[in-house]
């Protein structure tokens, strides 16, 4: 009852966000997701004898996304896809240095590298995929592909839970996460799929709707006359399932080498942060990759 509640008020806020939300707040709010997922995975890595780089790490984060926020400020949008991507490359090279020399000052110095290493994974691990919402959704139809990146997450996770609960009887990982099933996963891919090609397929009406609604302005929105073609968009719904499901099991293993059931308690029925966003971590580099392109080649895949 719990994680329905919770699902049922978070929901709309989510979409509203992705949607309406000026590009300063939802910037502001997408920070403090990947503070608290960063402060989960340090947590996380304690249970491996990690004495983890806190206040440096958390203050790196939050710098990242200071810089992102002025690459978006560009006036094109080839130098903001450009820009951007530069100041990721950027903050992910020098985080490498930044945080072995702060392991230096250590009075232990065989706990420095492991702590460097984990803040940098939480770096490339969290951080970095929600910088690259922001980058998507300051994209031509941001707001539109948002949308349908968070909806083909969610129906995948959903076909994958009601069904591997009916009639799931294959483990998938039983080393990493036993509730998984091969018939979920496949459940899951299937139905990530049908949601991606339905809500692509009819993105101009979406869009308008929206529009017509107030939920959406039109810099966000999905004003063009066709859709994608019918092959370009199965197989992004299919790169961004997979990638998803991978996700999903890369936390789920991280959390089982730490002998822990949830990232945290935040969210009551879900656990932490991490546990929410463990997909869209994957997932979102696979959106951006494909905006990226159809900022490249001016058209669609």
């Amino acid at each position: 009852m719990k994680r329905v509640a919770t699902a049922v008020v978070l929901i709309p806020v989510v979409l509203l966000l992705i949607l309406r939300a000026p590009a300063y707040v939802l910037a502001l709010v997408v920070a403090a997701v990947a503070l608290l997922g960063v402060r989960e995975l340090l947590a996380m890595s304690e249970h491996y004898g990690v004495e983890p780089i806190r206040r440096p790490t958390y203050i790196y984060v939050l710098a990242v996304f200071a810089l992102v926020g002025a690459a978006l400020t560009a006036q094109t949008q080839m130098l903001d896809l450009g820009g951007t991507l530069l100041t990721l490359l950027a903050a992910a090279t020098a985080s490498i240095f930044i945080f072995l020399a702060v392991g230096m000052a250590r009075a232990a110095l065989p706990s420095a590298y492991p702590a460097a290493a984990t803040s940098v994974a939480a770096l490339l691990y969290v951080a970095m995929p929600l910088a690259l919402l922001l980058v998507v959704r300051e994209l031509w139809a941001g707001g539109f592909l948002l949308l349908y990146l968070f909806l083909v997450v969610w129906a995948g996770d959903t076909f994958a839970y009601y069904v591997g609960r009916a009639i799931g009887r294959h483990k998938l990982a039983p080393r990493i996460s036993p509730g998984k099933t091969w018939e979920g996963a496949i459940a899951s891919f299937a139905g990530a799929i049908l949601v991606g090609w339905a809500v692509f397929a009819h993105a101009p009406q979406i869009s308008s709707a929206l529009y017509s609604a107030g939920l959406i302005t039109r810099r966000y929105a999905y004003l063009a006359k066709d859709a994608p073609p019918f092959a370009g968009i199965i197989i992004l719904s299919a790169s961004i399932n997979l990638a998803a499901q991978i996700g999903d099991l890369t936390e789920s293993l991280i959390k089982r080498g730490a002998g822990i059931k949830d990232s945290g308690t935040l969210l009551p029925g879900h656990g932490g942060i991490l546990d929410r966003i463990d997909a869209l971590l994957f997932a979102a580099p696979v959106l951006w990759y494909y905006a990226a392109l159809r900022v490249m080649w001016q058209g669609h895949l």
